[in-house]
């Protein structure tokens, strides 16, 4: 069959006026076709009729009633799981290359018969308008700190007319952690955008008003207010309408990837050398985007003059067995705290305990509820003046530092069954009052050589391994004479004088 474009320079040729024999030799048909073409008066997809009957039977005919029940009843259910229910009510009747036809039948329902479906509006961006954000969890890359896997999450901020992205390692979807990552992010970028839009975070949205409205929290509202933003978020479910963020997530992290791969380790020595390697990559990413910057950069408005820098303050009271609750977690604390009432002051990370004015402890920060950080450190002065304390003590557990510990312990109850609390307490009271490692490195090979780690053993052996005292430092010889060389004498500075 001809093509428009040939019957177009036919038809051109003739009506140059040359004869109908040479202008189908020009372009390459006989003249029969010409003829044909050019008493027709149309184009060859003119012409062309669409065709209403079957090649072949549909093998489909007699089930296609149910499978089209099916649809109406639940039109998410797919192609491939009809047809395998096919298979399985009628085995024989089907073949697996029957599949693809079935997959067309659907196709073909779903756009004459089917339900309505979503749209999606484009949205046109305006510089220094908005900025969207959201946590990306990274566990699946495979980071290792000092060969410990590194469990995190980065807050991802992004401006949506440039795309210019900042982020921040976190650990949780706290509300500080949300406060702290907002505030670093726009002080990376160095502005403030009109709006901040963010996903459903119990930390900063709470459940629709009676108009369906969002209500923001007081503390997020509070954040936003020292800035200046106003605040907006997602439907529930409706990841799309942060779709500046999230799409962004996804070839941040694949950048992230690629990167670790091109470094040839997911290694690093610590936590600090993992952030600068995501600062320079994030800022080798924002390279690519510096001419729409500029017009966001432009509408952006000045930052404060100071960071809000929020802290939630609680109060709480140390407890006769040395804790507190913070946020339903439980914190050890040390036994001179006991009765206290501390000021805490909690951080996305950490906790500072206050005593009145004065700081008294800072303690890590733990992530979900119901939680506990027992520190033997806190609880091994009384519990050695105490030792059958230790077999029933509900945080036993958390007394033990390392595996190592762990296995001294286990050592201790096999072969010294009658004293294993008190010899393993006596251990934690040494390592608290010296060196942990020093003392875990005893206790190890003293384990590994299948001697008992006693306290008396590991003393020892800590004593043999540590120098009794310090190597003597001679003095330097202070030589000052090439100072004098460049003095000249008094005779000489007399003469120059005159």
């Amino acid at each position: 069959m001809k093509q428009d474009g040939e019957i177009r320079l036919l038809l051109e040729e003739r009506r140059k006026g040359t004869s109908q024999k040479l202008a189908a030799a020009r372009t390459g048909m006989s003249e029969r076709t010409g003829r044909k073409y050019e008493r027709a008066g149309k184009l060859p997809s003119q012409m062309k009729t669409p065709r209403t009957h079957r090649t072949r039977t549909n093998p489909f005919l007699t089930d296609w009633p149910w499978v089209q029940a099916q649809l109406q009843r639940d039109p998410a259910l797919q192609a491939k799981t009809l047809f395998v229910l096919l298979c399985e009510a009628y085995p024989g009747r089907y073949r697996e290359n029957q599949l693809r036809t079935l997959q067309r039948h659907v196709q073909a329902w779903r756009a004459q018969s089917g339900p309505e479906r979503e749209i999606m509006f484009p949205q046109e961006h305006v510089p220094g308008r908005m900025a969207q954000s959201d946590f990306t969890e990274m566990n699946s890359l495979g980071v290792t700190i000092a060969g410990a896997p590194f469990e995190h999450l980065v807050y991802h901020l992004v401006l949506t007319y440039s795309n210019v992205e900042a982020i921040r390692i976190g650990f949780s979807e706290s509300f500080e952690s949300l406060a702290e990552g907002l505030e670093a992010c726009l002080w990376q970028i160095g502005g403030v955008p009109q709006w901040h839009r963010t996903d459903n975070l119990t930390a900063a949205v709470r459940d629709l008003d009676r108009d369906g409205r969002h209500e923001f929290t007081a503390n997020y509202g509070g954040l936003l207010n020292h800035y200046g933003m106003q605040p907006s978020a997602n439907t529930a479910g409706c990841a799309n309408q942060n779709g500046d963020v999230e799409q962004p997530h996804f070839r941040f992290k694949t950048a992230v990837d690629q990167a670790l791969r091109v470094r040839g380790s997911r290694e690093f020595d610590d936590r600090t050398a993992y952030e600068r390697f995501l600062s320079d990559l994030v800022r080798s990413r924002n390279l690519t985007r510096t001419l729409r910057f500029e017009a966001d950069r432009a509408a952006l408005r000045p930052l404060p003059a100071a960071p809000l820098d929020f802290t939630r303050e609680l109060t709480v009271r140390v407890s006769r067995f040395r804790l507190i609750r913070v946020l339903n977690n439980h914190y050890s604390v040390p036994s001179r705290l006991n009765g206290a009432s501390l000021k805490v002051r909690v951080r996305s990370e950490t906790l500072e305990l206050h005593h009145g004015t004065a700081h008294v402890l800072t303690l890590p920060r733990l992530i979900g509820r119901n939680q506990r950080r027992i520190d033997y450190r806190h609880l091994i002065w009384s519990l050695v003046r105490k030792p059958g304390a230790f077999v029933n003590y509900c945080y036993r557990e958390e007394l033990f530092p390392t595996t190592v510990f762990r296995r001294a312990y286990d050592a201790l109850l096999e072969g010294k069954p009658a004293g294993a609390d008190k010899e393993y307490l006596r251990l934690l009271h040494l390592a608290a009052s010296t060196s942990e490692a020093e003392v875990e490195c005893a206790i190890g090979l003293l384990v590994d050589q299948q001697q008992l780690p006693t306290f008396d053993a590991v003393r020892e052996l800590i004593v043999k391994t540590t120098p009794t005292q310090a190597p003597a430092i001679d003095k330097g010889v202070i030589d000052l004479s090439g100072y004098d060389r460049l003095i000249p004498s008094r005779s000489q500075h007399g003469q120059c004088a005159r």
